[in-house]
C-alpha cells in the first residue's frame, strides 16, 4: 500500500501563487506515476497533471499549461505542483494520486485532498 498526504492549499487572490505538496509513504518503491486532480463544487473530478516517477516526464492539462508545474523529489518521495497566476476557476479540492503501473485508466492510491480557494 501507498499512503499519500497533501498539503499547501489555502486562500489566495487571483494572480497569486501556491505550491502543493504530496508526500508518499509505504511501498513507495512501487510508484510508477503520480498525478494531481481537482474537483470543483458541483463538478466532476478532473485531471490536472502527472509525472512519471523514474523519468520525470510530465504532462499538464491544457487549462493549466504555462501556469502549473508538476515536479518530484525522489529522495523525499514527494511530488509538488507549483501553481502561478491562479484564477477563480482554479478553486477546487486538489487530490494527489499515485499508480504502480503505466495505466492511465485508473489510479490506485489517493490522498485526502487539500482545498484551494482563489478569490477575485
Amino acid at each position: 500500500q501507498v499512503q499519500l498526504v497533501e498539503s499547501g492549499g489555502g486562500l489566495v487572490q487571483a494572480g497569486g501563487s501556491l505550491r502543493l505538496s504530496c508526500a508518499a509513504s509505504g511501498r513507495t518503491f512501487s510508484i510508477y506515476r503520480m498525478g494531481w486532480f481537482r474537483q470543483a463544487p458541483g463538478k466532476e473530478r478532473e485531471f490536472v497533471a502527472r509525472i512519471t516517477w523514474s523519468t520525470g516526464t510530465t504532462f499538464h492539462e491544457d487549462s493549466v499549461k504555462g501556469r502549473f508545474t508538476i515536479s518530484r523529489d525522489n529522495a523525499k518521495n514527494t511530488t509538488y505542483m507549483q501553481m502561478n497566476n491562479l484564477k477563480p476557476e482554479d478553486t477546487a479540492i486538489y487530490y494527489c494520486a499515485a499508480n504502480d503501473g503505466p495505466s492511465l485508466a485508473s489510479w490506485r492510491y489517493w490522498g485526502q485532498g487539500t482545498q484551494v480557494t482563489v478569490s477575485s
